[in-house]
């Protein structure tokens, strides 16, 4: 069971029913795809550029504004076995997840597809991170998270 507790801190973007719904839906297969058998607590908070951009720089120390922010609650060892995680009596808090739909739309227009692909693109890449995967600075890491970012898009129906 996944407990998603959802924000819209924005006003420059609609975030539309159906937009909701693939994003539930990339959260869920996500977890599925990784084999996670947990019951999960999950935040995803939608924000604007200027937003994300502060977030950035006082998490992160980046003085720019950015497209996703991923702040994982658990650790994982190399084999993907949690470490370290915190459990509210019922689930695992796995993080959060802050998307600036701003940035999205820019993104989606730049990239030409739509605004629900970049949306779902950038929920699916930020479970990963939640889920112990990485790529900053890391070839092989950026590798198998973009092969399992589009295999599961793919698998989901959501194509460019």
């Amino acid at each position: 069971m996944i407990r998603l507790l959802t924000e819209n801190e924005q006003e420059k973007e609609e975030i539309t029913a159906e937009i909701k719904t693939a994003i539930e839906k990339c959260i869920s297969y996500t977890l599925g795809f990784e084999g996670c058998e947990f019951d999960t607590e999950i935040s995803i908070t939608y924000v604007d550029d200027e937003r994300i951009h502060e977030i950035n720089l006082t998490e992160r120390n980046i003085d720019s504004p950015t497209d996703v922010l991923s702040f994982p609650m658990c650790l994982f060892d190399d084999n993907g076995d949690i470490t370290d995680a915190d459990y509210d009596g019922d689930y695992l808090l796995l993080g959060d997840i802050v998307i600036s739909a701003e940035r999205a739309r820019k993104q989606a227009t730049e990239y030409g597809h739509s605004f629900l692909r970049e949306m779902a693109f950038l929920t699916v890449h930020s479970m990963l991170h939640l889920l112990g995967y990485d790529h900053v600075d890391d070839e092989e890491g950026e590798r198998i998270m973009f092969e399992k970012q589009e295999t599961i898009l793919k698998n989901l129906g959501i194509t460019r």
